[in-house]
């Protein structure tokens, strides 16, 4: 005999048969697998890493002090620092992880223009630095590693003690580069430590031919650039030209100082 118990199950139990054959069962089973389908799946490879920016503490510190990184306004200039590589005549990396030519802002003014000179005389040519600021440190270091005799050293390297225009952030260190990427052909290597170097004898050794014409014409091209854009060129290298003289740069700026940690024990000697 059945109890109201009995025929309450009863009861639900064909009622739960029914609704899972009707329309609406199906229909709600079509709906719970169409929205599996449209979750979305990602793929691990199409994640976007942000790039982390890596810090430059000595590149940070020198525009912290005002000078101007010259490729920020003039990014057609190329740079390759030689005293931040082991192509020195030292040898070695003593410039550490700077990597950009820095100068003060009047020097800036005069690349500036002299850039510009270069362009109306020859488009698509841009100048190359190989130097710009200079710690006094690093200055000390050339001084104590060029083996030479003490009475000819300064005719390579401005003695710390008075400091180089470099070290005031008003002097650079040039070259050209024609509309093919080609560095001019100027006669000698950069730092190269002789007379064929100064720019004072450009004309002896074109005419004893010593310098071709194309070296001539090139050493010519960038001296006549710079000077009209108001720099002073060195007398024992083509290649370094100041913005100022080492009175004007010492009575204006500080000496830019920074410290270095470099073994010299292996440094090449002159």
């Amino acid at each position: 005999m059945f109890t109201k118990n009995n025929i309450l199950l009863i009861v639900l139990g064909f009622l739960t048969i029914f609704y899972n054959c009707s329309p609406k069962a199906d229909e709600h089973k079509t709906k719970a697998k169409v929205s599996e389908s449209e979750i979305e799946v990602i793929d691990s490879t199409e994640l976007i890493i942000e790039e982390v920016e890596i810090i430059n503490e000595t590149e940070n510190y020198i525009s912290e002090l005002g000078y101007i990184k010259i490729t920020d306004s003039l990014p057609e200039i190329l740079v390759d620092l030689k005293y931040s590589s082991d192509d020195n005549f030292l040898g070695f990396n003593f410039y550490g992880e700077l990597q950009n030519a820095f100068v003060r802002y009047e020097c800036y003014l005069k690349l500036e223009k002299a850039y510009k000179i270069l362009q109306n005389q020859k488009p698509g040519y841009t100048f190359i630095i190989y130097d710009a600021l200079r710690s006094v440190e690093s200055q000390q270091l050339m001084w104590d590693s060029v083996k030479v005799e003490p009475a000819k050293k300064h005719w390579y390297v401005a003695n710390p003690q008075k400091g180089s225009i470099h070290n005031f952030g008003m002097a650079l260190d040039i070259s050209i580069v024609n509309e093919f990427g080609e560095v001019l052909d100027m006669g000698t290597d950069f730092d190269y430590f002789g007379e064929k170097a100064y720019p004072s004898n450009t004309e002896k050794f074109y005419q004893n031919g010593e310098l071709s014409e194309e070296q001539y014409k090139n050493r010519n091209l960038l001296m006549s650039v710079m000077a009209e854009a108001g720099f002073y060129i060195s007398k024992t290298e083509w290649w370094h030209y100041n913005a100022s003289s080492l009175d004007y740069a010492k009575s204006k700026y500080e000496i830019f100082s920074y410290p270095i940690n470099i073994n010299t024990n292996d440094c090449k000697e002159l």
